[in-house]
């Protein structure tokens, strides 16, 4: 007759159920979705920021081009208009282009999720002494969302600066 030692009924019944088994694969579905979920967000939300930031660059790069232009109030006949045509009347100028960021495909395409709305307006604000307002908006489509954003710079300039 064998005489079964202790350790070997006890190894032979230690183990998992089939229960605990399918509870153990449902809690690292749920953690594993988590991460992935967490992960697809931070990559929305780097891509929203990376598209905000070349849109706030776009519009500043508008109303520089709108700084950088001639105004000499005191000239004879007096200048109303710049140089680079940009109506002193509150008349808006709108430029479309495309963000200045690493893409691939052609942006000559219809579908392009890329394209940018650039309106530049110069304003009067005062005569005496001569101040004008510059605001440069723009106006973008997040691809992924398909919602529309505006970002905005608002120059004060003076004659001569």
């Amino acid at each position: 007759m064998m005489i079964w030692p202790d350790n070997l009924n006890r190894q032979k019944a230690s183990g998992f159920t089939l229960i605990e088994t399918l509870v153990a694969f449902a809690v690292f579905a749920m953690v594993s979705s988590g991460v992935v979920y967490g992960y697809i967000q931070a990559n929305r939300m780097a891509e929203w920021s990376a598209l905000s930031l070349a849109a706030q660059s776009f519009a500043s790069q508008g109303a520089e081009q709108a700084r950088a232009a001639k105004w000499d109030p005191w000239a004879y006949p007096q200048n109303t208009n710049t140089t680079d045509q940009i109506p002193s009347g509150g008349i808006p100028v709108t430029h479309v282009g495309v963000f200045d960021i690493p893409i691939k495909g052609n942006p000559a395409n219809t579908n392009f999720s890329f394209f940018v709305t650039n309106v530049v307006t110069v304003s009067n604000l005062m005569l005496n002494p001569p101040l004008r307002q510059i605001v440069s908006t723009v106006y973008w489509n997040f691809y992924l969302t398909h919602k529309s954003y505006t970002n905005t710079v608002v120059l004060l300039r003076a004659a001569d600066q």
